[in-house]
């Protein structure tokens, strides 16, 4: 008997020819793999062109708007939950060239283990994603050379997630629109006794991941701010906080996100309350040349 698909829930928005390449990827894995694409804003002619590209037996779910990765990643899971079998779900923006055997390594180290609920693969960096209390989201040195590593966090760039992990920890909170979600929810998986973690050797290439822009500076900065007072109380924040503030001139020559506007921004909407989209006046600002 063939083995069933697994559902993989691709984010896209308006880059049809990256998204061409990963949607090519995934049928080229060693697994069965179930196109689940969300559609994150769109334009209607990249949206038609989009649909064009998808496999037979594919899945949509439209957004209607820019929703960000971690509200139209939800939007993907809920469909799956509802609607999709399967024991596990993948995740992959639009940009993720996972090998032909990421999937397949992915899964047999997780089906090994009976509590894992989430893991992700693996950059090649030689680094694993973990949480720090001061810091949020950090890298450091691997411990594994293959197979299954405990990890702090799973990164979004592929990421399987077990269906009883997603119903007992829930999904990415929301809140943060992009950037540290994973945080989040490697730390309520781990509070939970679930196990997460990074399978060595299940490769994943994402050439975009590193493209500077205001943008994604803010909502590091607004977001870390509200994973580590989430997590690690007011009292680490507020140290966090002042920390950020330094930065404005301490790396304003050293980073490559740097941007002192949209660190001001984010230290603002932090204390605000202001959650979710970042303000329109950085959107667009600096952006790659592959996201006109």
């Amino acid at each position: 008997m063939a083995a069933s698909p697994t559902t993989v829930v691709v984010v896209h928005r308006d880059r049809p020819r990256l998204l061409a390449a990963t949607l090519e990827a995934l049928a080229a894995q060693t697994v069965p793999v179930r196109v689940l694409l969300v559609d994150s804003g769109s334009t209607e002619e990249n949206h038609r062109e989009v649909l064009s590209l998808l496999p037979p037996g594919s899945d949509v779910v439209r957004m209607g708007r820019n929703g960000g990765f971690g509200p139209s990643a939800n939007a993907g899971w809920r469909r799956f939950l509802a609607t999709h079998e399967g024991e596990w779900v993948g995740l992959c923006p639009h940009d993720a060239l996972p090998a032909p055997d990421a999937i397949e390594r992915i899964l047999a180290a997780a089906d090994a283990r009976p509590r894992a609920g989430f893991a992700c693969g693996d950059y090649g960096d030689g680094c694993t994603p973990v949480v720090d209390p001061y810091f949020g989201s950090i890298l450091v040195p691997a411990t594994v050379e293959e197979g299954w590593e405990p990890a702090g966090y799973p990164h979004g760039t592929l990421l399987l997630a077990r269906r009883g992990a997603l119903e007992d920890v829930g999904l990415f909170d929301e809140r943060y629109f992009a950037y540290c979600e994973e945080a989040d929810l490697g730390l309520r998986a781990a509070a939970a006794g679930w196990e997460v973690g990074l399978v060595r050797g299940a490769r994943v290439f994402n050439p975009n991941m590193s493209n500077p822009r205001p943008v994604i500076d803010y909502l590091m900065v607004r977001n870390t701010l509200l994973l580590v007072r989430s997590h690690s109380g007011r009292y680490k924040a507020s140290v966090r906080f002042c920390i950020a503030v330094a930065q404005l001139w301490t790396e304003r020559h050293r980073s490559p996100y740097h941007h002192t506007e949209a660190r001001l921004h984010a230290l603002v909407d932090f204390l605000r309350g202001r959650w979710g989209p970042p303000p329109d006046r950085l959107v667009g600002v600096g952006k790659h040349p592959d996201e006109e």
